[in-house]
C-alpha cells in the first residue's frame, strides 16, 4: 500500500510536531535562584535545601539553579533582572524593596522590635503577611521572610554611647531609613553593595558597618573590624521573593508542591539562623580579633532614645497602624 506524496509528508510534518510537543512537555521548569552571601550562611543553606527538596519531590518537572555570592547578580540589580524574565527567585535584604513599596521601610526602623521572637509574631500576623503582597502591582510577589538575626554594629573604634558614632562612616544598604539612622547619630551613611564591604573596611575607606553575626563572621569583618557592638538594633531579614507572571506562570498541579518545598526551606532557614547567630558571636569571640561590646542596660537606653525619631520621620510612609502592630508585637 502506498501512500500519496502530500500525504505522507503531511503524516511526517505531524509526528514531528508530536515530538517536539513531547520534548518540550518533557523539560523542566528551570528557577534560577540568585543571591549575595556565601553557601554557609543561612540564606545559602536554604538555598540549597530548596534544590535539594524540589530535586526530591519535582523531579523531572521543576530545576532550581542556584547562584551565591553575586555569581548572578548582586541585590542592586535582581529585581530589575527578575522583572525581565532574567532569574525566577532571589532574597534581597528587606531594605532593597524601597523603590517598590515604602511600606517594607518598618523592618528598618532602629529598635522597633524586642527580639526575634516579636519580629516572628508581626511576620506571620495579617501585616505581615499583606506586605508580602504590597508589590504586586509593581511585578513583585513575596514568598515568605527569611532572618538572618539581628544587627550589630562594627568599627575601628569603640562605640559604646551614641556620641562615638559622630563623624564615623558606616557603611549601609540602599535604605533612606538606614541612611536617617546614622545621620541622627551625626554620623556618614555609605550605600555601597555587600559584595564591596570587605574591601572597604580592609582599606579603611569606612570606619564600619552594620551587620548579623553570621554574614559578619562569613564574610570575616571581624578580621578587620577591631570592635563590634552588640547593639541588637535592627533585624537583617530577606523576602523571598519572584515575579507575579513567573509564578502565574507555574502549572496549578506543580505550583503547591512547589509552595510547600519553599515554606519548609524557610523554616529551616529561620532554624539555622537562630542556631548560627549563637555559634557565629561565639567563634568570633573565640578568635581574638575583635573585642565585643555589650551595652549595660543604660547604655543601650541611649541607643534607643538617639535613634528613636527615625519612627517619626518615616510614620507617614509605613502607615500608623502597620506601626503600632509592630510595637504590639512586642507584648508577647
Amino acid at each position: 500500500m502506498s501512500f500519496p506524496k502530500k500525504l505522507l509528508a503531511g503524516l511526517i510534518l505531524c509526528a514531528f510536531m508530536v515530538s517536539l510537543a513531547g520534548a518540550a512537555l518533557a523539560s523542566p521548569i528551570v528557577i534560577k535562584l540568585s543571591h549575595v552571601v556565601a553557601e554557609n550562611t543561612p540564606k545559602g543553606q536554604m538555598a540549597n535545601k530548596l534544590k535539594e527538596l524540589v530535586d526530591q519531590r519535582l523531579a523531572g518537572k521543576v530545576l532550581v539553579e542556584v547562584f551565591p555570592n553575586s555569581q548572578l547578580f548582586n541585590d542592586d540589580k535582581v529585581l530589575s533582572a527578575m522583572l525581565l524574565g532574567d532569574v525566577q527567585l532571589a532574597a534581597p535584604a528587606l531594605s532593597k524593596f524601597e523603590k517598590f513599596t515604602k511600606k517594607l521601610q518598618i523592618y528598618d526602623l532602629p529598635f522597633l522590635f524586642r527580639d526575634m521572637a516579636a519580629i516572628d509574631r508581626f511576620q506571620q500576623g495579617p501585616y505581615g503577611q499583606n506586605l508580602l503582597k504590597s508589590m504586586t502591582k509593581k511585578g513583585l510577589l513575596g514568598l515568605g521572610y527569611l532572618h538572618n538575626g539581628l544587627k550589630q554594629m562594627s568599627s575601628n573604634d569603640a562605640l559604646r554611647l551614641p556620641g562615638d558614632a559622630k563623624g564615623k562612616k558606616f557603611r549601609i544598604m540602599q535604605s533612606d531609613v538606614l541612611a536617617a539612622q546614622f545621620e541622627t547619630l551625626d554620623a556618614v551613611p555609605l550605600k555601597a553593595p555587600f559584595s564591596e564591604v570587605f574591601t572597604l573596611l580592609q582599606t579603611k575607606a569606612i570606619d564600619g558597618q552594620e551587620n548579623s553575626w553570621s554574614n559578619i563572621y562569613s564574610k570575616k569583618f571581624f578580621e578587620v573590624q577591631p570592635f563590634i557592638t552588640e547593639t541588637n538594633h535592627g533585624v537583617l531579614d530577606y523576602m523571598l521573593v519572584t515575579s507575579v507572571e513567573f509564578w502565574n506562570s507555574v502549572p496549578d498541579d506543580i505550583k503547591p508542591i512547589l509552595k510547600g518545598c519553599i515554606d519548609e526551606a524557610i523554616a529551616f532557614n529561620n532554624q539555622v539562623s537562630n542556631d548560627k547567630a549563637i555559634a557565629d558571636k561565639a567563634k568570633i569571640a573565640d578568635s581574638g580579633r575583635t573585642e565585643i561590646i555589650e551595652l549595660s542596660d543604660a547604655d543601650k537606653d541611649q541607643w534607643v532614645e538617639a535613634m528613636k525619631p527615625v519612627w517619626k520621620k518615616f510614620e507617614s510612609d509605613i502607615g500608623t497602624e502597620e506601626l503600632e502592630a509592630a510595637i504590639a508585637s512586642n507584648n508577647k
